[in-house]
């Protein structure tokens, strides 16, 4: 997995790179075919932003997160980003069950 970690208008300090990494090696525990991971910190004004563009073997996933504090916007950003995750792997893995075994096509047959 490639992560890159961007700061706009921010600088990415040690502490908020090891927590972003903390919170996206938690997306390769549901799911362990991400290829690339793009995480984009921003702050507007009073607002903090995170925002992550993650690339799995058919599909980009996107989320972004605006909150108050740096650290409570990547917290939502990661809770997102795992529902999308799962829910994509869900879908992924729906394929293969809708078909059903050779049990099943045999019965549908008769």
């Amino acid at each position: 997995m490639n992560l890159t970690i961007t700061g706009h208008h921010l600088e990415v300090t040690p502490a908020i790179r090891g927590y972003v990494e903390e919170k996206m090696a938690r997306i390769t525990r549901h799911f362990d075919q991400v290829i690339d991971v793009t995480v984009i910190l921003a702050v507007e004004k009073l607002k903090h932003k995170a925002e992550v563009n993650l690339h799995v073997r058919g599909k980009d996933i996107f989320v972004e997160a605006v909150d108050a504090d740096m650290y409570a916007a990547i917290d939502a950003l990661a809770d997102k980003l795992d529902r999308q995750v799962v829910k994509h792997k869900e879908k992924s893995g729906d394929v293969h069950r809708e078909s059903g075994g050779v049990k099943r096509q045999s019965a549908e047959l008769e």
